[in-house]
C-alpha cells in the first residue's frame, strides 16, 4: 500500500475550510485513503469531521496511506497539506 509522510504547512492547521478541501479531494479520488498523526490510529481522509477531530496544527507530521494505485492522489494530497490552504480559492 502506498504511503506518504508530510508536515502540515497551513499556518492555522486543518480547521474547517482546509479540512473540507482536503476531505473533498480525498473523497473524490475513488480510493480508500487514511490520514494519521504520527503515533495515532489512522482515520478516513474523506471525512471532514474525523479530520477536524484530529486537531492538526501547523508543523504536525501526518502519514497518508492509500490502496493500490493511489500514488497520484497521495501526491496531490501531500501537495495540499504542504501549502497554505487558506489561500486556495474555494
Amino acid at each position: 500500500m502506498p504511503q506518504r509522510t508530510t508536515t502540515i504547512a497551513n499556518p492555522t492547521g486543518l480547521h474547517a475550510r482546509p479540512a473540507a478541501l482536503f476531505a473533498k479531494t480525498a473523497g473524490a479520488s475513488g480510493h480508500s485513503i487514511t490520514i494519521a498523526r504520527d503515533g495515532e490510529a489512522p482515520i478516513d481522509a474523506s471525512s471532514i469531521l474525523m479530520i477536524m477531530g484530529l486537531g492538526l496544527s501547523h508543523g504536525d507530521a501526518v502519514t497518508l496511506v492509500g490502496d493500490e494505485g493511489a500514488d497520484a492522489i497521495l501526491d496531490q494530497l501531500v501537495e495540499l497539506l504542504e501549502s497554505d490552504l487558506d489561500s486556495v480559492p474555494a
